[in-house]
């Protein structure tokens, strides 16, 4: 990766129960940590319109950003999967002065809401597998009349609830995107192969395939860590707290009583609607070549092995790996790295 000036850049990940920001600077290639903070959040702005939530959400980013250390005002931040809808289309090539008004003809057929209410936005998919990895972005040539176009589309309300936000925190938003799209810029980078990505986060899932470096599928589902540690607290009749307790110490290792047995039925529905979509992608003559897991949520212990059922090797992901830091800092800020992940990559923007 290239950049013309070395600039700070700060990304903040505004999730459903914590607000996370990274500041890094690029250099050779790499970034450096220059500061990072987390902190917890008791409401989710992205389908309000509170203008106290907004202004509470406001006043907690802006005193982060004072206690993290943050040297920049402009933000490059996420929006939730869940509240994003996005689809992989195929269209005609054409010529580049036609593509708005075409995919936004397009786009009506498949975003299921008025185009006047939402922020509508696209990329082109390149297919650098069968072009080369040097191959142009303009065009896949003579032989390809059909191009594929990643549409994501945004309730333009979630969009002036984020950017009210900023406004209160006193930063300067200079593009937003949808966690996906970070995830694979900090976890995948360049790596060519089919993966299948699976972020569980405190109230969500999201089970991303990212073939290339470009995001081809998306799936969003309403459960993950908290929907768990809920699960044995109801079952143990202990609090939330304890139970998360229980669940970081314990995971799905078979000598922790019936904890496995308690945990599973939220898990089954996280792998079962994984391996569906293993087997669309692959049912279109495709393959997939290993999976991810990340967020907050894949730290529970043997996950990994219980994942391993779905027939793909497995790595957790390691978010630190283009980034440069004091060793000093290594036992503090390593475990969390896979909460971190999101605005990692949000930092690592080319903007």
């Amino acid at each position: 990766m290239l950049f013309s000036k070395l600039k700070s850049q700060l990304g903040v990940d505004i999730g459903t129960s914590n607000i996370k920001l990274v500041q890094l600077l690029p250099k050779d290639q790499r970034f450096v940590l220059e500061t990072y903070g987390l902190v917890n959040m008791a409401y989710p702005i992205s389908g309000k319109d509170s203008k106290k939530v907004i202004s509470q959400t406001g006043d907690i980013l802006k005193s982060l950003i004072e206690k993290s250390g943050v040297t920049t005002k402009d933000v490059i931040a996420s929006l939730p999967n869940s509240v994003v809808f996005t689809s992989v289309i195929e269209m005609p090539r054409i010529p580049e002065d036609e593509v708005r008004s075409a995919i936004q003809f397009e786009a009506k057929k498949y975003v299921p809401m008025p185009l006047e209410e939402i922020a509508l936005s696209w990329s082109v998919i390149e297919d650098k597998k069968k072009l080369g990895k040097d191959a142009p972005i303009s065009g896949i040539g003579p032989d390809n009349s059909k191009m594929k176009i990643l549409l994501t589309a945004v309730p333009t309300m979630v969009v002036d609830n984020y950017l009210s936000v900023f406004k209160e925190a006193g930063l300067n938003p200079i593009a937003l995107e949808i966690e996906a799209l970070a995830l694979i810029r900090s976890l995948v980078g360049e790596d060519q192969n089919s993966i299948l990505m699976i972020d569980i986060g405190s109230k969500n899932t999201s089970i991303n395939i990212v073939d290339a470096g470009y995001l081809r599928l998306s799936k969003n589902l309403t459960v993950g860590g908290d929907t768990v540690t809920l699960s044995i607290a109801h079952s143990l009749n202990v609090n939330f707290a304890r139970a998360e307790q229980f669940k970081k110490d314990f995971g799905l290792a078979q000598a922790a009583s019936h904890l496995p047995q308690v945990m599973r039925p939220i898990l089954d529905v996280i792998k079962s609607e994984a391996m569906q979509l293993i087997n669309l992608y692959e049912s279109r003559g495709e393959r997939i070549d290993k999976i991810i897991l990340c967020g907050g949520g894949s730290k529970l212990p043997n996950l990994q092995d219980y994942f391993s059922g779905l027939g793909k090797p497995i790595t957790l992901a390691n978010p630190w790996s283009k980034i440069v830091f004091s060793q000093e800092l290594k036992p503090i800020i390593e475990p969390l790295g896979l909460n971190l992940a999101v605005a990692m990559g949000l930092a690592m923007r080319k903007v």
